[in-house]
């Protein structure tokens, strides 16, 4: 079996971190972002759809922080809403409301959390 190639090992963990795909040049779409070596297009990036965006930014602040956002002591909660905010989580519609659902909290708590950081 071949081994992959050393771009495709190195950019491995950034697509899997933004929930993107590797795909091969075959089937690469006009969208996709191609990862050129020596000239060749080795592979392409396909990033994911933004629906679906937040509930994998809160699956990721979860695996960082070690669980669920509603088993959270209240500094992780809060540590949790700082790497949802750097991570442009609440541009998103509706953000605050599914955040606070998810995390088992108020929106004004979440309100808080983000007026705490930005002051």
């Amino acid at each position: 079996m071949n081994e992959p190639h050393p771009l495709l090992q190195a950019v491995k963990p950034v697509v899997d971190a933004v929930g993107a795909t590797l795909v091969p040049p075959a089937a690469q779409e006009p969208s996709d972002v191609p990862l050129v070596w020596d000239g060749k297009v080795v592979a392409a990036v396909r990033l994911p759809p933004l629906h679906g965006a937040l509930d994998r930014l809160i699956d990721s602040v979860e695996t960082e922080l070690g669980g669920p956002l509603p088993t959270l002591t209240r500094e992780d909660k809060q540590r949790a809403v700082r790497l949802l905010d750097e991570r442009g989580a609440f541009i998103l519609r509706r953000a605050v409301e599914d955040v606070a659902d998810a995390m088992g909290v108020s929106r004004i708590t979440i309100y808080n959390y983000l007026n705490a950081i930005h002051r």
